[in-house]
């Protein structure tokens, strides 16, 4: 009885074994079958209701979230993706005309920016393209034109007055003005002295 028990075990051993070989035996043609038809079914659940809340409960998670954006290589691929396609670029262009929207992204900008700038301010080639423009006549005839304009102009008295409200401002042109009376004066004496 025992032999027969011995022997029943080791042919039921076998006989799995020899499935597990034949299973693990599959061809590559097989694999890339099953791989397809696994990738297929996981993108028709995520299309699914069930698939979709099950995604939004996983990327609520707070863990979650802050893993994804750790992979920095990631979030700046996927900005750059986003950013270049034509529909980011019409986003963005509509998001951009609400002005609190724009005002909020400038500020959050503005530092870098000035970062840029001064940089740029810096740097040989850049003030030699600065000056190739300042000096480009068809520049100088825009620059008069703009200075010509009602807007300008009102903008120049729009600061004057402002820097005239200062008592910083006012202070010191108090002071050059007195410098100014000082010198007529003292020319003066000296003319007619001679």
């Amino acid at each position: 009885m025992r032999m027969r028990n011995y022997t029943f075990a080791v042919i039921m051993s076998l006989s799995f074994i020899l499935a597990t070989l034949s299973g693990c035996a599959q061809t590559e043609a097989q694999q890339n079958t099953d791989y397809e038809g696994t990738k297929k079914m996981v993108i028709d659940l995520l299309k699914t209701d069930e698939g979709k809340k099950a995604l939004h409960e996983l990327i609520a998670q707070e863990d979650m979230r802050e893993e994804i954006v750790m992979d920095s290589a990631f979030v700046k691929q996927t900005i750059q993706d986003t950013l270049t396609s034509d529909e980011g670029k019409k986003y963005w262009q509509e998001v951009m005309k609400d002005p609190e929207f724009a005002k909020a992204f400038a500020e959050s900008m503005q530092a870098e920016n000035e970062k840029i700038i001064k940089s740029l301010m810096k740097d040989p080639d850049y003030q030699q393209m600065m000056m190739d423009i300042l000096k480009d006549p068809q520049m100088g005839e825009q620059a008069l034109e703009l200075m010509k304009s009602k807007e300008y102009r009102e903008q120049i008295m729009g600061i004057m007055s402002e820097a005239l409200e200062s008592p910083y401002f006012a202070a010191k042109m108090a002071g050059l003005m007195n410098e100014a009376i000082e010198k007529q004066s003292k020319d003066s004496e000296d003319n007619s002295n001679e």
